[in-house]
Order: structure tokens, then sequence, then C-alpha cells
């Protein structure tokens, strides 16, 4: 008889279903997630402590920027879990998709949609009282088209064509143009350096990006002597190049952020126990200043925590890009790696005073949906490159 071998067969799935989840859980880098994960927390109690007393004086609910943040921070997870179970070279299929979606949510900002914060024209406001920052979605089209485009080599080289270069940097040229419009120049210096990391990765002549950081320091100073940038902008220019100008002004902002990391000392004065965040001194501390809540509150040591953590990414981000099984994926993780690099490094600087002021958030910590999710679809990219390399 064998009316035994279907019953054994259907007995056998389950099992090798589980078998194949426990593998996946048991390969994904888990160093990545924690220093991700750790990140998102310490960021929670910093928005918790950078809001609580605000929203106490408005008579409001006191963990309402919390329960927003911990919500952003678990749907960012499931989001960065999703994009890791689909091979990520069939996302090259759909990277054109993704692409024109980015677009189009640019293009939706300049519209009746739009809305300003901050001077930024850079919001789709939702109702309920949501927002979407498109610019951030832009960040990891841009990264997986330009990977797209100079990952197909042609006719066996082992160096990109120059046209296809070229193209590549038409895809993130068209994406510039339109955040530029909003204006928002902080994503605008995020995604030139994704760029050229991007072409120093894939083989192309040093000549490229040479050409490229002469041509990106022509541009910046083109923009401010022709006018091209918001007068906010160049306040906050001139407020870098002098600290001490205007310090009621254009250089409130970093001065008073200045005044919070110095007065934390080495240890901090603790949770919820920082005059400066409590007393509001510091705008908008929750997002683009939550590192003036760490310095404060928890002083250099538990800042230096921050900065560790994100060291962290960085390295698991290079080391996933190093053993890559393919250009395409090496791209990808090395896109990632120059976006959260360079993104923690301006926001982190312009709360010290050695970068200018730009509204980019600290990944992971700072209050925003949109940039959470962004984040952790990075995150989950990277674990989709990670998995195929050991596959």
């Amino acid at each position: 008889m064998t009316h035994g071998y279907p019953v054994t067969f259907a007995r056998s799935k389950p099992n090798d279903s589980n078998s194949a989840s426990l593998a996946y859980v048991r390969r994904l880098d888990w160093v990545l997630i924690a220093a991700g994960g750790a990140l998102s927390v310490i960021g929670a109690l910093l928005v918790w402590s950078a809001t609580r007393q605000w929203q106490i004086d408005r008579g409001l609910d006191p963990s309402g920027f919390l329960k927003k943040h911990v919500l952003d921070f678990c749907i960012g997870v499931v989001l960065g879990w999703v994009v890791s179970r689909f091979n990520y070279r069939l996302l090259r299929a759909y990277t054109p998709i993704l692409y024109v979606l980015s677009l189009l949510g640019l293009i939706a900002v300049l519209s009746p949609l739009g809305g300003t914060i901050n001077g930024s024209h850079a919001w789709i406001i939702l109702p309920g009282g949501f927002t979407v920052q498109p610019s951030e979605f832009a960040k990891l089209a841009i990264i997986l088209g330009m990977s797209m485009i100079l990952a197909e080599k042609r006719d066996a080289e082992n160096i990109p064509h120059h046209r296809d270069i070229i193209i590549a940097g038409t895809i993130a040229a068209v994406c510039v143009g339109l955040i530029m419009l909003q204006p928002d120049l902080g994503s605008t210096l995020v995604i030139i350096s994704m760029v050229i990391g991007i072409i120093a990765v894939s083989g192309a002549s040093s000549r490229w990006v040479a050409g490229l950081l002469i041509a990106v320091v022509f541009a910046g100073f083109g923009a401010v002597q022709f006018g091209f940038l918001k007068p906010h902008q160049v306040n906050r220019l001139v407020a870098f190049a002098d600290p001490k100008a205007d310090p009621s002004g254009i250089g409130y902002n970093s001065q008073q952020a200045r005044i919070a990391i110095g007065s934390g000392g080495m240890w901090g004065t603790g949770l919820f126990k920082g005059p400066q965040t409590n007393g509001r001194f510091v705008p908008e501390q929750q997002s683009d200043f939550i590192y003036s809540v760490a310095g404060e509150e928890l002083g250099f040591a538990g800042s230096s925590v921050i900065v560790l953590l994100l060291g962290v990414i960085l390295w698991r981000g290079t080391r996933i890009a190093f053993r890559a099984r393919d250009l395409f994926g090496r791209l990808v993780a090395a896109g990632i790696v120059c976006w959260f690099g360079f993104q923690a490094f301006e926001n982190i600087g312009m709360n010290l005073g050695i970068m200018p002021v730009t509204g980019v958030p600290l990944p992971f910590v700072s209050y925003g949906g949109t940039s959470m999710f962004a984040g952790w679809l990075a995150i989950g990219l990277l674990q989709n490159v990670h998995l195929g390399s050991d596959a």
C-alpha cells in the first residue's frame, strides 16, 4: 500500500517551513538589528524628555510624542522585515516603478497637497495630522536606481561605461532638482554624498569622483552667489561661518544647542532633568536637535553611546557591502552606508556647531515617522544583501 506517502509528504511541509523560518532568523545580522533597535529606544526616551514638559504646559498628553515615536518604530521594523523577506535582486525589476513613485511624491509636495514646515515645503499633509516627507523615500529610490544602472556591465567591462555613469547621475539629479525646489538643502547634501559614494564603489575612474566633488563645490558657490538659496538658508550659512553673529536671531538655534550639550558635562543632568530641554530653549529639540537633549541629560558618556551605535551600523553595513555576492548588492549597501554616515555626521555636527544647520534628522533617534520608516526599510535592504551573501 502506498497510502502513507501522501501523509508523510503533508506532514513534512510544516517542518520544512519551520526549518526555513529558523534558518532565516539565524542568518539575520542581529548586531545590525540590535544597534538600530537600541538607537530607536534611546531616541524614544529622548523624544519623551524633549516634549514631556512642553506637552504638560499646553495641557496635552505628556507622552503623546512618545506614543507616536514608538508606533513609528514598530511600523518601521515591520516594513524592514517585509523588505528583508524579498530577494533584493528581484528589486531590479521593480526599481523603475519605485523611482517613478518617488518622483510623483516629490512632485506632489510642490502641489497644493504640500505643506511648509520650518521653511521647507517638503511635506505632504494627510488627514488626521499625519505628514509624509517624500524626500526620505527618494533616497532609497536613488540608491536602487543608480545601483541598477551601474551594475549592468557591457561587453564584460570591469568598470561602468561613461554613459551608465551619466544615466545614473541623471537619476539622482532629477530628484535633487525637485528637492531643491522645496527647498531642502539637507536632503540634497545627503543625496550628493550617496551619489559620490555609489559611483566611487562602482569602480568608476577617480576622475569621475574628483570631477563630482569639484562640481559640488562650484554649484554650492554659485547657489549662494546667484541667490538660488532661500534667505533662511543663507542665514544658516552665515551663522555657521560666524557663530557669534546675531546670537538672538540667526545663530540662536546653534548657540542654544551648544549650551545644552556643554552643560551636560561627563554624565549629564539626568533624563527629564535638563534645564535647557525643559525650558524649551532649543527649537525642534525632538527632531533636528535631539542630540542636544542627549548631550545635556546623558552627558558626554551617554551621547557617545549614540555615536558608538551609529558606528556599529556603519561597520555592519560596510561589512555587508564587502561580502556582497554581486555589484548590485554592493552598491545598494554602500549607498545606505553613505546615507547614514553623512546624515548622522551632519546632524551631530550642526548640534556641535561644526556643520551648518540644515534640518536633517538623526537616523533612528529623531522624531519623525517618514525618517523612521525609511531608516528601517534601509536596514531591511541591508539584511537582504546580507542574506543573499550567505546563501
